[in-house]
């Protein structure tokens, strides 16, 4: 009883969206290539945008796997320099997309905004995914709390990568 009761209330409060399994086919869903340094956004069972980004100077950098976006912010403080967030020397750009890698929640990797535009598509992070502010910015919008991140290391085509992961048919 008290289980069912807990489960009930979970589902009807909880911030992460969307609850049980995910990707369905339609949700939201974002593809890494480090290979490539691209990145997918997938919603409503298609592939809707690619984007350059940049991604670890060092392979292991930028860790591989299926994440779930757990925090999103506006003009992000940069803590390691003390920069305020929306300054234009603030290296995280206007928006901070985090996803929960390696026990981190969403606070040490993220999809981000940059200060230098000039290094997208370069292997140049300390391990996040970096894009133009203009490109994170309309991402930012798009996905919800929740949002399936899979960064992975590959020749196969974002079609392919997508449909192993139940994000498109």
């Amino acid at each position: 009883m008290f289980k069912t009761l807990f489960l009930s209330i979970i589902l009807v409060v909880s911030p992460i969206w969307p609850l049980g399994e995910n990707p369905l086919v339609g949700d939201p869903y974002i593809i890494v290539n480090k290979k490539t340094n691209q990145l997918a956004y997938i919603n409503d069972g298609a592939i809707q945008q690619v984007y350059s980004v940049a991604t670890g100077k060092q392979t292991d950098l930028t860790p591989e796997g299926e994440f779930m976006i757990v925090v999103k912010a506006p003009n992000p403080y940069y803590r390691k320099k003390d920069i305020q967030g929306g300054a234009k020397d603030n290296p995280l750009g206007t928006r901070w997309i985090g996803f929960d890698a390696l026990e981190t929640d969403g606070r040490m990797y993220g999809v981000h905004g940059t200060n230098i535009p000039q290094s997208i598509g370069h292997y140049v992070t300390a391990g996040c995914v970096r894009m133009e502010n203009q490109s994170v910015e309309e991402l930012y919008e798009k996905v919800p709390l929740g949002t399936k991140v899979l960064i992975i290391n590959t020749s196969e085509s974002f079609d392919d990568l997508a449909r192993k992961a139940g994000a498109i048919e």
